[in-house]
């Protein structure tokens, strides 16, 4: 550790100390969700388990709760529910990282972890930022517990890159086959298509770019956290994607999160299928995935949205800002991709009511609600008198009632998707979010919100209602 490592540590620490004392009662923190101790919070990084402890490491700007210089904040888990904050783990104290330790990975391997990210560098100066006046730089850092880390090491700069793409190239994710590693990153071409940069090595060191991926046609200006990862016979490259135009996005968020379905193998000539969004709400983006040692593709996203002026997020008041998803399990089924929250949760449930065709419940803040059997496709649900979830004239509806309020949407009005047939819908909410699994987790939407009471009221005509309280 060198001697601004030792500063920024110790800054870390007294920004955190002060603003755990300070504020209102943090009445707005999820119990199961990851949140940053105080800060602001983005994309998941490093995702493992590693001798059966889970690490989710994180995007972190402990100094400012809107956002600002990015550290690796670290946290661990034996569930995937109950997280405990083990400090900041990366910090920017590199020349090749001295703007932020952007976004990366974690590979386990021979009783060590490799962590690989993206160094960012912004130059003074009149520029752009976009094709001059940044560095994205590839560096390599390696543990051998999750929690004590050795020296850095800058593996690739912009020179390593194709010369027709900008200085945005970012987010490595790495894996191996077949005795090869592979390492994805996204990128943004100079004529503002995107696309995702796949680069090979025999000894996870010395890269050398083996294919370009994108899409027959152009698809957004930028591919940010690209992952890859074959699940029961389908390989998925996911990517959030930037600069979505047209009728078919206007009602979406500003940037997508989603899959691909790829056809032949990712390092050599293949196609894409349409792009399939992992999350039709309002609050999900750069999501990353891992298999877990029992052998389940777990995914976590970041639950928030970029560049999003009208969002209102109410925990700014108590000092810190955003959180995660609850990690959802990917899996096939009938030849569809699914998500489903961590089996983990089951552990947690406690009964709380049973019915057929309608439910109310008062002040209950933290539960998951299982509504099958919907018959005639009638489903209507109500949540903290703030959130609608309908589905009417062959689409699914997540809707504020009054966007404008600051404990809803902030402005943000309506999220759907047009699904032929509702068979199921499950409700999973833990104090200030709500994730909604439909059919099974064919679809999912998910927001932040932040209701004046707990109620929720369920209509659905003869279908079978379950709810559960979620307990620590």
């Amino acid at each position: 550790m060198n001697a601004l490592s030792k500063d920024l540590t110790k800054l870390v620490k007294m920004i955190e100390k002060i603003e755990s004392r300070s504020g209102e009662p943090d009445r707005f923190r999820p119990r199961f969700h990851l949140a940053p101790p105080a800060g602001w919070l983005n994309d998941p990084n490093g995702l493992c388990q590693y001798q059966g402890l889970y690490h989710a490491f994180f995007q972190y700007s402990p100094f400012d709760v809107e956002g600002g210089l990015k550290l690796w904040g670290h946290s661990t888990s034996r569930d995937m529910l109950h997280w405990e904050y083990q400090g900041a783990a990366l910090y920017p104290d590199q020349p090749f990282d001295c703007h932020g330790v952007y976004s990366g990975c974690a590979l386990t391997e021979d009783g060590r972890i490799s962590f690989y990210y993206t160094g960012n560098v912004k130059l003074d100066g009149d520029f752009d930022y976009v094709t001059e006046g940044r560095e994205a730089n590839t560096i390599l850092v390696e543990s051998g517990d999750g929690f004590r880390f050795g020296r850095k090491q800058l593996l690739m700069t912009n020179e390593d890159y194709p010369e027709d793409v900008t200085k945005h190239v970012r987010d490595p994710k790495v894996w191996k086959e077949n005795g090869i590693y592979y390492m994805i990153q996204g990128a943004r071409r100079k004529d503002d298509v995107g696309e995702a940069l796949l680069f090979a090595s025999s000894d996870r060191i010395h890269w050398l770019l083996k294919n370009r991926i994108t899409t027959k046609e152009p698809f957004g200006f930028m591919w940010e956290c690209p992952d890859y990862f074959e699940i029961d016979g389908k390989k998925i490259l996911s990517a959030s994607v930037q600069g979505l135009e047209g009728e078919k996005w206007k009602d979406k968020n500003v940037y997508q999160s989603g899959y691909f379905e790829v056809k032949g193998h990712v390092a050599e000539q293949c196609t894409l299928s349409e792009y399939v969004l992992w999350d039709c709400g309002f609050d999900y983006y750069a999501p990353q995935s891992f298999e877990t040692e029992d052998g389940r593709r777990v995914q976590i996203g970041w639950m928030g949205m970029p560049d999003c002026p009208e969002h209102t997020n109410r925990t700014i008041e108590d000092g810190w800002q955003h959180c995660f998803t609850i990690p959802r399990e990917i899996y096939v089924k009938d030849g569809r991709v699914l998500q489903r929250p961590v089996r983990e949760l089951e552990e947690r449930k406690r009964i709380l009511a049973e019915a057929t065709g309608g439910l109310y419940v008062e002040e209950e803040p933290v539960y998951e609600a299982r509504i099958a059997e919907i018959k005639e496709n009638q489903f209507h649900a109500v949540l903290g008198e703030e959130l609608i979830l309908e589905y009417r004239d062959s689409r699914f509806e997540m809707r504020f009632i009054n966007p404008s309020k600051d404990n809803a949407s902030g402005g943000r009005t309506l999220r759907y998707q047009e699904i032929e047939t509702l068979n199921n819908v499950t409700i999973l909410t833990d104090v200030s979010t709500c994730e909604v699994f439909v059919n099974d987790g064919e679809y999912v939407f998910s927001t932040r919100f932040y209701p004046e009471n707990y109620g929720l009221q369920i209509q659905a005509d003869e279908a079978k209602l379950k709810m559960w309280e979620l307990v620590s």
